[in-house]
């Protein structure tokens, strides 16, 4: 598989790489299953492994599956949401969360550490300092990656612009950023992917397919137009099958292949459950960028939605009850 240099790490990554998430049972998969997949991942080249400690069980499945393995990758987790109930202001209780993750994945060091959503202090209050991003975390990075048990720091966040100014302190050699970059989402294009390219930092896409919303066809709901799904948007996806039957193309497959063809992303994290996903998802990488006239087509698609619709769920319920705001989906 082609790789790629991970920004100023100086790594070499593969093009596609391995989401933890759903190796965890939040897929409701057997862990046999679960190893399966991230050994032929390994197995097709793949050679980046992302994980958290609030993926569930993501880390310990990992730890098990990577148990053993000679091939070379870089093995990537995070800060955040342990223990309960957490408090990032714990420098003692965030160290322990690390060396938890170490005995969860078996290893004696890990190759990448985030902090885990930086960008929404609603969520979790990572800093004692707002002007300049610093904090326990913050510090306790720097002091692990000085002990030799991290090698690279970064971010990891689902926020379009709010992240922007924590990458601008230089301060982090990495950022995976979710949600805000795929077909019809392309938010993070306008600032935070240019704001990593300044400061030379590796530039990890996660959820290509949107949670779901661009991992199959919608036809019948999309006719339909669910309550929740705003008429621009109800028509961007229109545009978006007329095109994929134009080209004799699957949505995955153009999902992408639609990523890598930005020069500047290192990687791109796949949320494979099975060998059989993942074998798909390899295929349609090594298979290349896009031709440049169907790029073109979906940049002219993606323009007639540039920002999420008011009201738009975070992420699409195709499938699935949704009441409307103030639900969940």
């Amino acid at each position: 598989m082609q790789q790629r240099v991970l920004g100023r790490t100086g790594e070499s990554v593969s093009l596609l790489g391995m989401g933890g998430l759903f190796v965890s049972h939040i897929s409701g998969l057997q862990r046999e299953a679960a190893y399966a997949a991230v050994h032929r991942a390994l197995e097709l080249g793949v050679n980046y492994v992302d994980t958290a400690p609030s993926y569930l069980d993501s880390e310990e499945v990992l730890g098990l599956a990577l148990e053993g393995v000679e091939r070379p990758y870089l093995l990537s987790t995070k800060l955040g949401g342990r223990p309960q109930p957490f408090d990032p202001q714990d420098k003692d209780a965030l160290r322990f969360s690390f060396e938890e993750s170490l005995r969860l994945l078996k290893r004696d060091q890990v190759d990448i550490l985030m902090i885990h959503e930086p960008d929404r202090p609603g969520q979790w209050d990572w800093w004692t300092d707002y002007d300049g991003f610093h904090g326990p975390a913050a510090e306790l990075l720097q002091e692990l990656k000085a002990e030799g048990l991290i090698r690279y720091t970064g971010l990891g966040g689902t926020t379009a612009y709010e992240m922007v100014p924590i990458l601008a302190t230089g301060a982090y050699d990495v950022v995976l950023t979710a949600f805000n970059y795929s077909l019809l989402w392309r938010e993070a294009a306008l600032a935070v992917l240019p704001e990593a390219k300044r400061q030379g930092m590796g530039i990890i896409i996660g959820s290509p397919l949107q949670q779901g919303a661009l991992s199959r066809r919608f036809d019948e709901e999309i006719q339909r137009g669910p309550r929740w799904l705003s008429p621009p948007r109800r028509e961007q996806y229109r545009a978006l099958y007329r095109l994929l039957d134009e080209v004799g193309m699957t949505i995955t497959d153009v999902a992408l292949r639609w990523v890598i063809a930005n020069p500047h992303i290192s990687t791109v994290l796949m949320g494979a459950r099975s060998v059989q996903e993942v074998e798909a998802n390899v295929r349609a990488v090594e298979a290349g960028p896009l031709p440049a006239e169907v790029v073109g087509e979906l940049d002219r698609i993606a323009a007639t939605v540039p920002f999420r619709p008011f009201e738009e769920p975070f992420g699409l319920p195709f499938g699935r009850e949704h009441r409307g705001p103030g639900w969940a989906a």
